[in-house]
């Protein structure tokens, strides 16, 4: 049975107003046809410290998500999708630290271990699986990510995961801008701030992408073709 349209994790920190004020947004929402998976930013930094509360792991490891990070690892939207014809997973993550200003955030960065950005040992691609490195918060931002995605997808849809506040929604507005339907795995992203990713998770379904339970994606991608609608 399909959820509510707000039946997500907002719930307890978005009033009735504004619920009622967003009402022009609801629609029904889908899986497309013909998806690509980007796997956003899967690199060590976001699991260093173990799985513990953020504000512990982050006096040790700046910019950890802990906890978090850790409960999102268990849920595998690109095991998933993976039932679906044509599927195709991108896993896009910071390159090293290389000498200049160029930085995602203005977040301030000390020194860092050599491989704190590269992709966690256990979410390692597969050999057919494309890795495009980026160096600020949209994996559109100057990469040829949109040149792989028309190739390979006819602009269907993507799932995107890791942080709800940065990249994930920068690259959600950028792909909405491009013309893709977006559907974003609630389970699969996460944030240092659990009333951040919740606001950033309630605006980004309203205004730019489907927001779905994973149970349902997995759901939609086994039925037929031709927009799968689930709400």
């Amino acid at each position: 049975m399909a959820r509510d349209f707000e039946d997500h994790c907002w719930k307890d920190v978005i009033d009735a107003d504004t619920v009622q004020i967003y009402q022009a947004y609801r629609r029904k929402i889908y899986v497309g046809d013909n998806p690509a998976v980007l796997a956003i930013d899967l690199y060590n930094k976001a699991y260093r410290g173990g799985d513990r509360p953020v504000k512990e792991v982050d006096r040790e490891f700046s910019g950890s998500c802990g906890e978090h990070a850790w409960k999102a690892h268990g849920a595998d939207a690109s095991a998933v999708c993976g039932r679906t014809p044509r599927r195709r997973t991108d896993h896009l993550h910071h390159p090293p630290r290389r000498h200049g200003g160029v930085h995602s955030t203005n977040r301030n960065i000390g020194r860092e271990a050599h491989d704190t950005y590269a992709i966690k040992a256990e979410l390692a691609p597969a050999p057919d699986e494309l890795v495009i490195y980026k160096e600020r918060a949209s994996a559109f931002f100057g990469t040829p990510l949109i040149a792989h995605l028309q190739q390979k997808t006819h602009r269907q849809h993507d799932h995107l995961r890791e942080s709800t506040s940065g990249c994930v929604r920068a690259s959600t507005v950028d792909a909405y801008s491009y013309g893709f339907h977006n559907v974003v795995v609630e389970e699969c992203t996460y944030d240092r701030s659990l009333i951040t990713h919740k606001v950033n998770l309630f605006d980004l379904h309203h205004k730019y992408a489907d927001v779905m339970h994973i149970e349902e994606v997995a759901r939609a991608s086994r039925r037929p073709r031709a927009r799968r609608k689930v709400a």
